[in-house]
């Protein structure tokens, strides 16, 4: 296996962090020659010192100041870059082969354009890519050669499971939802749901905007959008069942009645290590399951009523234009809005699908459409919040 150089974008976040592990774990032939962050500079000095890197992004102007000083004062010799369009820069340079796109939201779009445009291998996390922008990022990606591995463990799951027969075999995929914390919670309670509930997910330890989409199914909503631009398939292919143990990651089932389905424990490293050696496979860190104990694999049915995220999901996945920026877009204000304590839980799901009514739907967009309809998404949600 020849050398792979990996960029790690938000190399400081939950994904980031298992990203590095992961890398330093495997040894040659990968290394670490990019990481970006947001504001902690003290995190990417430490994560700068220990894997090494040739490069390292920050967020903004100022932060780029802060970050270079520190850097200096820690005697680290690495470039830095500002900003998306910084970013950007950092993911086309000539040593990067890989790109760990892990920055959550809007904000990882553009530098995942960047590398999808440069011809890169993406192991994607930053599902809001596709979710904005799958209808310029999955033609873009044949035009120049990128390879689009996904991170998420249902996509991985998904991606495996396809490797077994041919696309035009598949009868549906089936997406597993773990429920998140309200899973067994009456619509009553959980509409009262405090942050704190919300960030109470019992399988999962993920950034606070992520755990909060599992609690609202919003996180399973942009995956049914993803899922059907990753792997070229109509909503209605794309199922969601509740699997509490999250063990059985997605299914496929194929047309002759077959169910392929990826099992591992809960443990995003897997699908991390499979996205940055694939086509190969190495030994890992990741734990694995013991079949000698007895335990037991639960499914059913969402709850349609308690879980309005995904009745959304499956309107934008079919009318598709610009609606994904707008459900990502006005999802990401409402949730801060939550998060700020302005809105009870029950309400980040009416903010978005009151966004979504309001939209006038671009059906052909350009980047310039979905940036606009993004920032009209915020715009509208925020005055909804505030009347």
């Amino acid at each position: 296996m020849s050398r792979r150089n990996v960029a790690i974008l938000g190399s400081t976040g939950s994904i980031g962090c298992n990203a590095i592990e992961v890398i330093a774990q495997l040894g040659e032939p990968f290394h670490v020659v990019a990481i970006s962050g947001n504001t902690r500079i003290d995190k990417l000095v430490e994560q700068t010192k220990v894997a090494k890197p040739q490069a390292v992004g920050i967020g903004g102007a100022q932060a780029r100041d802060a970050l270079g000083r520190a850097l200096r004062d820690a005697n680290l010799d690495a470039k830095v870059y500002c900003g998306p369009a910084g970013l950007a820069e950092m993911v086309r340079r000539d040593d990067v082969d890989i790109v760990v796109a892990a920055i959550v939201g809007f904000a990882g779009l553009e530098p995942v354009l960047a590398a999808v445009e440069a011809g890169k291998t993406v192991a994607l996390a930053n599902k809001e890519s596709l979710v904005v922008a799958g209808s310029i990022l999955i033609p873009l990606a044949k035009c120049s050669g990128a390879k689009i591995i996904p991170v998420d463990s249902e996509h991985s799951a998904i991606f495996q499971a396809m490797a077994c027969g041919r696309a035009s075999e598949v009868k549906r995929v089936i997406l597993t939802a773990s429920g998140g914390p309200f899973r067994d919670w009456p619509i009553e309670r959980m509409r009262s749901a405090t942050l704190s509930d919300a960030l109470n997910h019992p399988t999962w330890r993920m950034g606070d905007k992520v755990t909060i989409d599992s609690a609202t199914m919003f996180n399973k909503a942009l995956e049914i959008v993803e899922a059907c631009w990753l792997f070229d398939l109509p909503p209605e292919k794309v199922e969601v069942v509740v699997h509490p143990e999250s063990v059985v990651h997605s299914m496929v089932e194929f047309i002759d009645g077959s169910t392929i389905a990826q099992l591992s424990p809960p443990d995003m490293r897997t699908p991390i290590q499979y996205a940055l050696t694939y086509p190969d496979r190495r030994a890992g860190i990741g734990r694995t399951i013991d079949l000698t104990q007895a335990f037991s694999l639960n499914f059913s049915p969402p709850d349609p009523v308690k879980f309005g995220a995904l009745r959304l999901a499956y309107d934008v996945a079919t009318r598709k234009g610009t609606l994904g920026a707008v459900l990502n877009a006005a999802n990401e204000i409402a949730v801060a809005a939550f998060v700020a304590g302005s809105i009870p839980f029950w309400m980040i799901c009416d903010v978005v699908a009151r966004t979504i009514h309001r939209h006038q739907s671009i059906a052909t967009p350009t980047l310039r459409d979905l940036i606009d309809a993004d920032d009209w998404a915020r715009r509208t949600a925020e005055k909804l919040l505030a009347s």
